[in-house]
């Protein structure tokens, strides 16, 4: 039984999380990996989340919008890609997942990988320090070139020395440039000049190709003869986009075979290309100076990307993801069930039609309208002759009635007469017919006697 004194250290699930994600951060850095795409997907936040797998296992990744715009393939499921990112968690559900920061297809993402390790190695080693380079000879008498003798780079770089700087003497170190025995050969080459100290300066020269093509100049075989040469040498491996081992390690680099000879020489026909040349040379010191300070950067945001919240905005932007994604399907569930309901309402209604009860009550409706004509006519007859009974009655009594008979109504002043004592000679009155009226003078009056 453990002892109740003993302490715990309880830990939240949240807590957990953030700690193994900050080991896996921290412990492990920059990867590379490499595998085959699946259940590769892009959602309406233009995120990339997706597996990367192999023959035995697969790991979830994750690759955010400000870094997936750079890709320059459109990624499927069952390609083979080359990636470089940082292990990280997914603290919302627990999951283990890789951040992905580049992407590749592979192949050539190989010699890519083994290219960035060789040159971290290399770099760390000071072999492309600014320091450790000799200087280029203004005026030099006697050029040597490292290079195939059957190649198109011997070619311009004989063409451009012939036309700035024809005093100077050439000699080619001839060796093979492409291929397994490539490296070793070059390295040869530059040992042989530097033995026998003909010439001033030294170019390593190579027409452009693919990557493979131009690997020789990537071994570490041509680096060492580079970096231990006494002679100062200028590479100009490839076309402009171009850059090797050699060309870092190399005193001077120059973007193609031509420009290699350009920069081993002074142009005596103009200053300004003089000029242009020391610009050229400038602007190639401040690059390496800029990935120097590059690399470093890289290893300070490496870091701060530890600690840095945008790993947590990124994991809720993840979370988001999910939630919009869940909220659509249930949305388009109880889109489903209304759909559902509201076709079960119409059989509903279809089964309970309205028409027939609609007919009943016309029907009805019209039953009632004749019994109510019907009863509204015998009630205006029974009206009719209860009326004319009334009528006969009352013509019985009326004053109308007694002035058929012969009687008269008189009337002064708007006033009934029923007294002639009331009346005096002069006043006018009106004597009410039976037929019409009549309108005359009172002449005398006479009371009537007891």
């Amino acid at each position: 039984m453990a002892n109740k004194n003993e302490q715990r250290k309880v830990f939240t699930v949240s807590r957990l999380n953030q700690e193994v994600q900050q080991i896996l951060e921290s412990g492990f850095g920059l990867l590379w990996l490499q595998g085959e795409l699946s259940n590769f997907s892009r959602p309406a936040s233009g995120h990339f989340y997706f597996t990367l797998k192999d023959s035995q296992s697969q790991i979830r990744c994750a690759m955010f919008r400000g870094r997936n715009r750079y890709v320059d393939f459109k990624p499927e499921n069952g390609e083979a890609v080359l990636v470089r990112g940082k292990l990280g968690l997914y603290s919302a559900r627990g999951d283990f997942q890789l951040i992905v920061e580049h992407m590749e297809q592979a192949g050539e993402g190989q010699l890519r990988q083994a290219f960035e390790e060789r040159k971290r190695k290399l770099e760390q080693l000071g072999w492309f320090d600014q320091e450790n380079k000799l200087e280029i000879p203004t005026l030099p008498k006697t050029i040597g070139v490292v290079t195939s003798p059957t190649g198109a780079a011997i070619k311009d770089v004989l063409q451009v020395l012939a036309r700035r700087y024809p005093q100077a003497a050439v000699i080619v170190y001839p060796c093979q440039v492409q291929g397994e025995a490539a490296a070793p050969a070059i390295a040869n080459a530059i040992g042989k000049a530097n033995e026998r100290a003909e010439c001033d300066v030294l170019l390593v020269v190579r027409g452009g190709g693919s990557l493979e093509d131009l690997w020789a100049f990537n071994e570490e075989a041509v680096a060492r003869a580079i970096k231990d040469s006494e002679l100062p040498i200028i590479a100009g491996v490839g076309h402009e986009v171009d850059i090797t081992i050699a060309d870092l390690v190399a005193d001077l680099r120059a973007p193609t075979p031509s420009a290699a000879a350009e920069l081993a020489t002074p142009d005596t026909s103009t200053l300004g290309k003089r000029l242009e040349q020391a610009t050229q040379t400038l602007a190639y010191y401040m690059r390496n100076q800029l990935t120097q300070h590059s690399s470093k950067l890289k290893n300070i945001n490496a870091r701060l990307q530890a600690r840095h919240p945008q790993r947590q905005i990124e994991g809720q932007q993840q979370r988001i993801d999910e939630l919009s994604l869940r909220l659509q399907q249930s949305a388009q569930r109880q889109q489903t069930n209304r759909r559902q309901t509201l076709q079960q309402i119409q059989r509903q209604l279809s089964a309970h039609s309205p028409d027939r009860q609609l007919n009943n009550y016309r029907l009805h409706l019209e039953q009632l309208t004749t019994l109510l004509e019907n009863n509204t006519k015998q009630r205006v007859t029974a009206l009719k002759s209860r009326h004319a009974i009334v009528a006969r009655a009352l013509h019985t009594v009326s004053p109308l009635a007694t002035l058929d008979r012969g009687f008269a109504v008189v009337r002064h002043n708007d006033a009934i007469v029923t007294n002639a004592t009331r009346l005096k000679s002069g006043d006018q009155i009106t004597t009410k017919l039976a037929k019409g009226e009549v309108t005359s003078i009172v002449d005398k009056v006479k009371a009537k006697s007891k």
